[in-house]
């Protein structure tokens, strides 16, 4: 991106009118806007990874109430599904695209030329900075009446069974959080090229946890991950 292209983004402001609030703080906004890499090449000391580390609490705490709140009907482990879907970072990058978030984000050179606008870690880390610094400025009301507007259709749609479901990401942001370790994934091929089948195995910490079967790989990755999650539900509670 080029100098007139980067002056060309909309300010930080921007960024209040794209969630439908008014910082009171514009540091903090400003700071929830700032990447390590910005920071490092123009020696400013504040970055948004702080802010990152509560917003994501925050964010947890709020999906976790309504999830409990507005789907009494589903045990345990299906509202950990839920929640484990509508918190995870490729569904925050998808929100921080639909709010315009890539385009405001305070990037270094490098992370500018490599596409750090679209990058989905980004994105998510930034959204969650963005949280931090709502329920910083503005309190934990506002902060949840932002969350509800952001992720109850979401979550609504996830209840119904609308969508397809990323269980390789779900099972990644689970087994980081209980497991602290993450997964790898085995894969076998059999049959021809016109009729291929693919076996997949996901090991995490070297344990065999999840099986699955499909005509491509994805399929059966996917597959595997799902029974992958919900054995590390059942066993940790989640």
């Amino acid at each position: 991106m080029t100098q007139t292209e980067t002056s060309s983004l909309p300010g930080p402001e921007a960024l209040d009118a794209a969630l439908g609030i008014r910082f009171v703080d514009e540091r903090l906004r400003e700071t929830a806007l700032t990447h390590r890499s910005y920071a490092f090449e123009h020696g400013v000391d504040a970055t948004n990874e702080r802010l990152e580390f509560l917003g994501d609490s925050v964010l947890g705490l709020v999906v976790t109430d309504m999830a409990f709140a507005s789907f009494p009907e589903l045990p345990e482990g299906e509202l950990a599904k839920l929640r484990a879907a509508i918190v995870n970072a490729q569904a925050l990058a998808d929100v921080a695209r639909s709010l315009g978030l890539g385009s405001l984000v305070r990037l270094g050179r490098g992370e500018e030329l490599s596409g750090g606008r679209d990058k989905a870690s980004i994105l998510a880390d930034a959204l969650e900075a963005v949280f931090g610094a709502v329920y910083l400025d503005l309190g934990l009301d506002e902060t949840r009446r932002l969350l509800e507007r952001l992720f109850r259709p979401l979550m609504e749609a996830y209840a119904r069974g609308e969508g397809d479901r990323d269980y390789k990401t779900i099972l990644q942001e689970l087994a980081s959080r209980e497991l602290h370790t993450m997964p790898e994934y085995h894969l076998e091929e059999r049959g021809p090229d016109h009729e291929k089948e693919f076996t997949a195995t996901v090991f995490l910490g070297g344990e065999p946890l999840g099986v699955g079967i499909g005509r491509s790989k994805k399929e059966a990755e996917q597959r595997a991950a799902r029974e992958a999650f919900d054995h590390i539900s059942e066993r940790v509670g989640a």
